[in-house]
């Protein structure tokens, strides 16, 4: 059966400014879990909720792109201002979507991995499905969280039970391996499923 028009319209609330991602690295991820993801694309919109993300610390943590302070064309803008899609190339295959976090000089980020999809949106469960379900490519690298392209919104959705987990695919990072920076809710669309290590929002 065809949507009607009223559910193809994402959630109302307000969008997420370069403030809200000029803070505290782990306090962003926590806080943007249960918020929704906007993309504006061809003239129509596509959706999902936040219910996995990742941060990533900078140059002490060496399971980020920055670590030790690289700065390459790649990197680069997760040094500049906060609020800003960073999406990058992996495996020769996926496109990742990061959001820049912290002020400008420190190159900080939060890995999208998982969405609860609107209306029309396939699966969202890990960081390439998020990108291939959104329309997100390197075209979006560098690009302001706002309207019309790419944003967030917190449409005052109820908070939801948070749980930490390590993050994915970190191996070889010594003590950064078991660092509980995954941030999820209970949800059947994430990229794997939680244990129950539970931290609750602040």
């Amino acid at each position: 059966m065809a949507k009607l028009a009223s559910e193809l319209i994402p959630p109302a609330g307000k969008v997420l400014d370069a403030a809200f991602f000029d803070r505290e690295t782990t306090a962003v991820a926590r806080d943007l879990l249960g918020k929704v993801l906007v993309r504006e694309h061809d003239g129509g919109r596509r959706w999902g909720r936040l219910v996995e993300v990742e941060a990533y610390l900078g140059p002490d943590d060496l399971a980020a792109h920055s670590k030790g302070g690289r700065r390459t064309a790649r990197t680069e803008v997760m040094f500049g201002p906060p609020g800003h899609a960073y999406v990058y190339f992996t495996y020769g295959m996926h496109w990742c979507l990061n959001f820049v976090t912290r002020e400008a000089g420190v190159p900080q980020a939060v890995l999208v991995r998982a969405l609860e999809p609107g209306p029309g949106v396939g699966r969202c469960g890990g960081p390439g499905l998020v990108t291939r379900a959104l329309h997100i490519d390197g075209a979006l690298n560098g690009a302001p969280l706002l309207p019309p392209d790419l944003y967030v919104v917190d449409d005052g959705a109820p908070r939801r039970r948070i749980f930490v987990t390590p993050r994915i695919g970190v191996q070889g990072t010594g003590r950064w391996e078991k660092r509980l920076l995954r941030y999820v809710v209970d949800s059947p669309y994430l990229s794997r499923p939680i244990r129950r290590k539970r931290i609750r929002t602040v």
